[in-house]
C-alpha cells in the first residue's frame, strides 16, 4: 500500500482524494492546505493536515506527494520532493518550459523515485481498446487526428483564481483541457514537429482566453486539430483516422463522474461497428498505475520521452498564441 500525501486541496486536489478513497493500492494519509476550506474538507474525510511543505517531506511515513497545485510551482515542488527520495505524481502540465520539465525528470532519476503525471485519459477503457486496435495494424496509416475537450466548470470559480491567470495558464484552454489531447495525440502519432495555435475570449470572464483552437504537425507527417473551450458545456471527442480504418471516441459523461464512452469504428467498405465502454475511475487508475511501477509490478506507461514531446510542444502552444505565427517545437 502506497501511502500518500496531496498536497493541494482545490477542486482537483478534493476530486483525487474522494477518487482514492477505495483503492486497495493506495492510501492518502495527509494533506497540505493554507485554505480553511481544504482544511475543513480533509478533516471531514479523516485525512491529517498540515500547511508547510518542508514538513510534509520530512514525514518519514510518506512515499509518495500527488501534487494539484498551482502549475508554475510544479518543478521547485518536485525538486524538493526528489531531493527528500518521495515519489512524484504531478498534475497536468508537468512544467511551463521544455527545460523545466526535463529539470524536474533529471531530479527525479538522480534521486531513484518515480515520476507520473496526471494524463488520465490514456487509462480510458475506450483509448485503450483504440490503442490495442493500432498496434495491431487495423487502422492502418495513421494519418490525423482530431480532437476536443471542452467544459464550463472553471466559469464558477471566484476571479481570483489561479487557473485565470495568464501567468499560470497562457493560452486559456490549453492547460486546462486541450493538454489532455494533446498528450493523447503525441501518445499515438509521437513528436510534434510545429504548429499553429489561436486563442480568443468570446464569451466570458476568463482573460487568458476561453477558446482554442491548435493545429499540431507531427515529425511523422501526421497531424492534429486540437480544440479547446472553457465556456460551453462538456464535450469530449478523440477521433483517429487511418488508411484502413478510422475510429471515433465520444465521452457520455465529464471524466470526474465518469459514466462510460460510445466509439464508432469504419473500416474499408463503409463497416461500422458501435461499441460502449463502462465507466471507471481514469485518474485512479492512473495513480494506481504509478503505484504499481513504483513496486515494480509494470512499467509507468507514459515515457519520460513523451514527457518531454508533450511540453515543448505545450510550450510552442503558448508562442503561437502570442504571435499568431506557426512556431517549431523546440528540440
Amino acid at each position: 500500500m502506497l501511502k500518500a500525501a496531496v498536497v493541494g486541496l482545490g477542486w482537483w486536489g478534493q476530486t483525487i482524494v474522494r477518487m482514492m478513497q477505495d483503492s486497495a493500492k493506495v492510501r492518502v494519509v495527509r494533506a497540505m492546505t493554507r485554505s480553511r476550506v481544504g482544511a475543513d474538507f480533509a478533516a471531514a474525510q479523516g485525512v491529517d493536515v498540515c500547511s508547510d511543505y518542508a514538513a510534509l517531506l520530512a514525514d518519514p511515513t510518506i512515499d509518495a506527494v500527488v501534487l494539484c497545485t498551482p502549475h508554475s510551482t510544479h518543478l521547485e515542488q518536485i525538486l524538493g520532493a526528489a531531493a527528500a527520495r518521495k515519489h512524484v505524481f504531478c498534475e497536468k502540465p508537468l512544467a511551463l518550459t521544455r527545460r523545466d520539465a526535463e529539470a524536474a525528470i533529471e531530479a527525479c532519476n538522480a534521486s531513484g523515485v518515480m515520476l507520473g503525471v496526471g494524463h488520465e485519459r490514456r487509462f480510458d477503457p475506450a483509448i485503450m481498446e483504440l490503442r490495442r486496435r493500432v498496434a495491431a495494424g487495423e487502422l492502418g496509416a495513421l494519418l490525423q487526428i482530431e480532437a476536443t475537450f471542452n467544459q464550463d466548470k472553471f466559469l464558477d470559480l471566484g476571479s481570483g483564481n489561479w487557473r485565470y491567470s495568464a501567468a499560470e495558464a497562457p493560452a486559456g484552454p490549453m492547460t486546462a483541457t486541450g493538454i489532455h489531447m494533446l498528450d493523447l495525440a503525441i501518445s499515438f502519432l509521437g513528436p510534434v514537429d510545429r504548429l499553429m495555435a489561436n486563442v480568443g475570449t468570446l464569451a466570458s470572464g476568463l482573460t487568458n482566453g476561453d477558446t482554442l483552437g491548435v493545429l499540431a504537425m507531427f515529425r511523422s507527417g501526421a497531424q492534429a486539430l486540437i480544440g479547446a473551450i472553457l465556456a460551453t458545456p462538456y464535450d469530449g471527442r478523440f477521433a483517429l483516422y487511418g488508411s484502413q480504418a478510422w475510429a471515433d471516441v465520444r465521452d457520455i459523461s465529464h471524466p470526474d463522474a465518469p459514466s462510460g464512452a460510445a466509439v464508432t469504428i469504419c473500416h474499408k467498405g463503409d463497416r461500422r461497428e458501435q461499441v460502449e465502454f463502462p465507466a471507471i475511475s481514469a485518474v485512479r487508475a492512473n495513480i494506481e498505475s504509478f503505484a504499481d511501477a513504483i513496486a515494480g509490478e509494470s512499467l509507468y506507461p507514459m515515457s519520460q520521452e513523451e514527457m518531454i514531446w508533450n511540453i515543448a510542444a505545450l510550450e510552442a502552444v503558448f508562442k503561437s498564441a502570442a504571435s499568431g505565427q506557426v512556431e517549431k517545437v523546440g528540440g
